[in-house]
């Protein structure tokens, strides 16, 4: 399918229920450019340029699920991110991390050659298009304090358990909700 406004695939949507409340999926043909957590248990409202296309994404999703139900450790997908050389760089740092483990902002800032740059990493972890897949959920404060999470603290424990990482281990966050 093209947009014949500008003569390219359009954006593809779908929502997709998981454990932690429904999912967004989009990109282009089957190629995946972000992940959207619920907000306030409802799906995030879509782009207005954005096409629905109830099966799309199919193999992010059966990877997702396969994730959830405890099958999957790794992803193996294509998937498009866009961002700075920086953020591409904390990214991919991210990707590293391995199942069931835990980075402080101050591992991944040193991890990509910036090892004063931990606040820098926070916020490069803030705009992580694809959560989960790309698991910043993964990074804590160096203090071992849960920090800020695009899903909500509720969904970053759910996921360190599901993980077998026992946030009782991690302290809580300051009031501020930020501790890098």
């Amino acid at each position: 399918m093209q947009d014949a406004r500008i003569g390219k695939a359009p954006m593809l949507y779908c929502h997709h229920d998981s454990p932690i409340g429904p999912l967004t999926f989009h990109g282009i043909g089957d190629r995946l450019h972000g992940l959207h957590f619920a907000k306030q248990g409802q799906p995030i409202k879509p782009d207005p340029d954005w096409v629905q296309e109830d099966r799309a994404f199919g193999e992010a999703r059966r990877q997702v699920d396969a994730y959830f139900a405890g099958d999957l450790t790794h992803f193996s997908l294509d998937y498009h991110l866009d961002g700075s050389p920086f953020q591409l760089e904390v990214w991919h740092a991210l990707e590293a991390i391995p199942f069931g483990e835990l980075r402080s902002y101050g591992d991944i800032a040193r991890a990509v050659g910036q090892p004063g740059g931990a606040q820098a990493v926070g916020m490069a972890n803030n705009a992580n298009p694809i959560p989960i897949i790309v698991p910043c959920h993964r990074v804590i404060g160096v203090d071992g304090a849960l920090v800020g999470f695009g899903g909500g603290l509720q969904t970053k424990i759910w996921l360190l358990e599901h993980e077998k990482i026992n946030p009782s281990q991690v302290h809580s966050p300051n009031q501020m909700g930020f501790d890098f």
